[in-house]
């Protein structure tokens, strides 16, 4: 069976990673791996780390693109890559743009598609945006299904998909004990240097903000927020990657540049902020993929969106949802800072969003279920 991967951002590089990863060694596929470069700076990395190269490179970043251009140049540059290889199957990762539009593609030349992590819904199309609504539409696209809790599955239920729906985890909880056991295997000096600012005797806070929706004053509440928190903890260390977008780089730069205990950061390679984040205190953050990942790690997970589609971790204690309003943001942070008896129950709550084994689920799928109607 001849499978495609498409990937278009760091997430879904380390998401598909383990997947490219294992079904490479099994004589039963030929895969390749086209990269839409969406995010150019950010990804290579991560693919080199996990050893994958790509077989196409469609290269389409450009500086301040919108989502016009993403959609534009990637569609018009797929239909060669699927002439080329002809694949039984292609595979889509999340809700980014490169996968909605490599969905899309797939769609028109009659391909069928796979979507690992399907079926997550906030059931408002502009939050997260673009993201709600790709998602959305790759699953009326998309002809197996792969969800990572028995929430997505019955999302999918409810708008009316029915079958081949497997509920088999979170693939990127693969991708974090993978990658923070190569790390170990490596005993990389290097990581641990480039940190070397940082007192670990200290509590961290490691922040993470980028999302569209917040771009203009949830942003800058945000940084006056994290700001606030470093006059009031002079003692935390406060740790954030700032996203290469100009629309997030302009105002946390402007507000947040020259305070002591805030490092602002290029954004991090994989082994890195995995490295860090492992040390870390608190995540507060509006990334999907931390709230599924810092638990794994007794991390609590503070989410600067007003509303997430990852409910299953606020219900199980992993994580809270607390808005972009400068005072939430700084009395949830406060709180988790002060009270150990809190921040204990986060920390020990069980991660609902996977054991590490997602990888194997969806290629045994593919191998007794898929192959054999191929």
């Amino acid at each position: 069976m001849r499978l495609l991967f498409f990937v278009g951002t760091r997430p879904e590089a380390i998401k598909l990673s383990p997947l490219i990863n294992v079904f490479s060694t099994i004589g039963d596929f030929k895969v390749k791996i086209c990269v839409t470069a969406q995010h150019r700076e950010i990804l290579d990395g991560v693919l080199s780390f996990f050893g994958i190269q790509p077989d196409y490179d469609l290269d389409i970043m450009e500086y301040n693109q919108n989502l016009f251009d993403i959609t534009a140049h990637v569609l018009q540059k797929l239909q060669k890559v699927l002439d080329d290889f002809s694949p039984d199957v292609v595979l889509v990762q999340g809700d980014t743009t490169t996968a909605f539009v490599s969905a899309l593609a797939a769609f028109y030349k009659q391909t069928k598609v796979a979507h690992v992590e399907a079926g997550l819904r906030s059931y408002n199309k502009y939050a997260p945006y673009p993201e709600e609504m790709n998602r959305v539409l790759i699953s009326r696209i998309a002809d197996y299904h792969f969800a990572t809790t028995e929430r997505a599955k019955q999302n999918l239920l409810k708008e009316g998909i029915e079958k081949d729906i497997w509920v088999v985890g979170n693939t990127g909880i693969d991708a974090l004990f993978h990658g923070l056991k190569i790390i170990q295997t490596r005993n990389d000096d290097k990581i641990v240097q480039f940190f070397d600012f940082i007192d670990h005797t200290k509590k961290i806070v490691l922040v993470t903000g980028h999302r569209r929706e917040s771009f203009g004053k949830p942003l800058g509440n945000i940084c006056h927020a994290i700001r606030e928190l470093s006059s009031y903890f002079p003692d935390v260390e406060i740790v954030y990657p700032v996203h290469l977008n100009p629309n997030v780089r302009e105002p946390v730069m402007r507000i947040l540049h020259g305070i002591k205990n805030v490092y602002l950061l290029d954004p991090l390679e994989f082994p890195y902020f995995i490295w860090i984040m492992e040390k870390s205190y608190i995540l507060l953050t509006d990334s999907g993929g931390i709230q599924e990942e810092a638990p794994s790690l007794g991390k609590p997970v503070l989410v600067m969106r007003e509303v997430t589609e990852r409910i299953e971790g606020i219900e199980a204690g992993t994580a809270k949802l607390v808005g972009t309003e400068k005072e939430k943001i700084v009395s949830e942070v406060s709180h988790l800072l002060s009270n150990r008896h809190d921040y204990e129950i986060m920390a020990k709550t069980s991660n609902p969003y996977g054991d590490g084994k997602s990888s194997h689920r969806i290629i045994n799928i593919f191998q007794e279920y898929i192959i054999t109607r191929s």
